[in-house]
């Protein structure tokens, strides 16, 4: 699967390794956003992934206030790419876990910006292009369950609502874009142990006790559990799939009651 992928990403474990599987399946990547916290997957693919294409990186700051620094370096990936005919945004911010009534206004501000405005300038400026070369392509955002109305779990107010409107952002662009051949969906993923809830309940606790809250008995593996739904999205086999949010979660998002009472 030899596709051409812009990929942001803030260096997270889960977006750390679906970079290194798309390297391994033969895709051309280019990742954008804090270049310090990127350089290291760069070298590790360089290193360790067999006939990988070099990795090119483009530094972003995902707190732009204006649209056209998200412009400027799209454009700087698709000059090096060529093309593109993925894009996947895996940047998220979160924050600590805390009760609405304590979110100061930066933080919140803060928040809104990486999770739902430069999200926007992003598709904006990407599909501009897609259009324009012709070949239409393959937009995916990923977030965790709590962007969801079935996955809401506590301390996580501004977040949640934030990353919400990329899923009506996901429905709406498919039904804009979809005749450009432009296809817009997103991965809700389940929580791993090393996100802000589980470790806010303790990681000892939360691993113990994740056998009794949740369908499949554990959390989410960031090394294995969500690249395989990355690459069928951007890849030829879903062609006929857009404006959908797939939740890959192990049922974590159906147990919240659950998850509330055992945590």
């Amino acid at each position: 699967m030899a596709k051409k992928v812009l990929m942001t990403s803030n260096g997270d474990e889960v977006s750390r390794n679906i970079a290194i599987q798309l390297a391994k399946q033969g895709c051309r990547l280019v990742l954008m956003g804090d270049e310090a916290s990127l350089s290291s997957i760069v070298e590790y693919i360089r290193v360790s992934v067999d006939d990988a294409f070099p990795v090119d990186l483009i530094g972003l700051n995902m707190e732009a206030d204006s649209q056209d620094a998200f412009l400027v370096a799209v454009q700087k990936a698709w000059t090096r790419l060529g093309y593109i005919d993925a894009f996947l945004n895996c940047y998220t911010y979160e924050g600590k876990m805390q009760d609405i009534l304590q979110v100061s206004e930066g933080e919140f501000k803060r928040i809104i910006k990486i999770n739902l405005t430069a999200p926007w300038y992003l598709l904006k400026a990407v599909a501009s292009m897609m259009k324009e070369h012709g070949s239409g392509g393959s937009i995916v955002f990923l977030a965790t369950i709590a962007s969801g109305e079935r996955g809401l779990y506590p301390g996580a107010d501004a977040y949640a609502t934030a990353s919400a409107g990329i899923h009506q952002l996901v429905r709406a662009s498919a039904m804009s874009l979809g005749k450009h051949k432009i296809r817009v969906n997103m991965i809700s993923r389940g929580l791993h142990l090393g996100d802000e809830y589980p470790v806010s309940v303790g990681r000892d606790r939360a691993e113990k006790l994740v056998k009794d809250a949740a369908p499949l008995g554990q959390w989410l593996n960031p090394e294995k559990d969500v690249y395989s739904t990355v690459i069928y999205l951007i890849s030829n086999g879903s062609c006929f799939m857009t404006g959908t949010s797939v939740f890959v979660d192990g049922a974590q998002s159906l147990m919240r009651p659950r998850l509330k009472s055992y945590m």
